[in-house]
């Protein structure tokens, strides 16, 4: 069985969506399928799995795409035909141009199509500031249902809270299969010894874009009205349009901001070496960071956001602050620092919490989504 996987912004691990997209494209070559992906990764060209598409010029945008951590794909027709050329089966991760046309052609094609849900309305309208404009989003989830859901015979959700979200907003029920994207074997609790230069210092970290509605400043600005911001190391894992702003909100800190995007290793020494982890987004279908911190078994802090999946999966009330209220959150920090025993407490509360987010048992569930809607497909022909 030949399986497409099709991402216009896979290059490299750097953020969630493409974890998740390397998570499942290494499960299905370890199940034998052929697999290939058409995306604009770059340095692939000798893997026999790749097949690479050039990367849109978007002028005076470039250096802000960048900052984002991704790159957009062109849709030539000669790559995209001798890439799904006997495909059995599509995989789309995101409702963008080179997803859209390959989902055309596969839908011409009578191949099966699923698509993947990883971009929240907000994800987008926040970049124009209208992330709290209800019209706004609601029309950003009825254009990619038109234009990319409404193709697909079935849409892969992360979460039922994204799923719940999408649903109400296009006013219809969806061939859904809630799943999550899993956390890796590797994101477990291990002993990890602190840098030397963190040795005497609490370390907070976070990890994610530097982007508005991840909200890393309310972050920023707990730490000083904590009590103990003196002691504090606040490492913030990522890259995004707000480091510039972010570094000058931090400039009066203490111990001075870590702020970088950090490798693949690198991030689980982090979590487990920090001694809390912080998750301040107000935006966010799934938060696999969030996930991977409370599989470290992590004392996590989240916030209360309504349009946030995260506060659905810490079993600790008093891990949960008001978003945006860097006031409210240097409580809760505060409160885990000085109880140390409340801190042992909810970490143990995660122990089996690895195991039944195994990124083995979801892409499980995602090899299953992929064969029923392949069987379904065969029915209708």
């Amino acid at each position: 069985m030949v399986i497409t996987i099709v991402s216009d912004v896979l290059c490299g691990e750097g953020n969630g969506t493409n974890v998740a997209t390397m998570n499942l494209v290494r499960y299905l070559i370890s199940k034998n399928y052929e697999v290939r992906i058409l995306s604009p990764k770059q340095g692939e060209n000798g893997d026999e799995h790749y097949y690479v598409v050039p990367v849109q010029d978007l002028w005076i945008f470039n250096s802000l795409v960048d900052k984002v951590g991704v790159k957009l794909a062109k849709a030539p027709d000669d790559v995209i035909e001798k890439c799904i050329a006997e495909t059995d089966y599509v995989h789309a991760i995101v409702p963008f141009h080179l997803c859209n046309k390959v989902i055309r052609l596969a839908n011409e094609r009578k191949i099966p199509v699923s698509v993947g849900f990883h971009m929240q309305a907000e994800n987008l309208t926040s970049y124009f500031g209208l992330n709290e404009v209800a019209l706004a989003n609601h029309m950003v989830y009825k254009i990619i249902y038109r234009m990319t859901f409404s193709r697909a015979d079935a849409i892969h959700y992360p979460t039922q809270f994204i799923r719940d979200i999408f649903e109400t907003n296009i006013h219809r029920k969806t061939n859904g299969y809630v799943i999550s994207n899993g956390v890796s074997p590797d994101m477990k609790k291990v002993e990890t010894p602190k840098p030397e230069e963190y040795k005497n210092k609490i370390v907070i970290s976070s990890v994610g874009r530097l982007a508005r509605e991840k909200s890393q400043d309310t972050l920023i600005k707990a730490i000083k009205y904590s009590r103990h911001e003196k002691d504090i190391q606040l490492i913030l894992a990522g890259q995004g349009l707000k480091e510039k702003k972010y570094r000058k909100l931090a400039k009066n800190l203490t111990n001075p901001i870590v702020m970088k995007q950090f490798k693949r290793d690198e991030v689980v020494d982090l979590m487990n070496y920090s001694d809390l982890y912080v998750h301040p987004a107000t935006i966010e279908l799934e938060g696999i960071a969030c996930i991977e911190a409370l599989a470290c078994q992590k004392v996590t802090i989240v916030s209360d956001s309504k349009k946030s999946a995260t506060r659905l999966f810490v079993d600790d009330p008093k891990c949960i602050f008001k978003q945006r209220n860097p006031r409210d959150l240097a409580k809760v920090i505060d409160y885990y620092i000085e109880h140390p025993e409340e801190r042992k407490k909810v970490e143990d509360g995660y122990k089996n919490f690895a195991e039944e987010y195994s990124v083995l048992r979801c892409m499980e569930k995602m090899e299953q989504m992929i064969l029923e809607t392949k069987a379904k497909k065969e029915q209708e022909k």
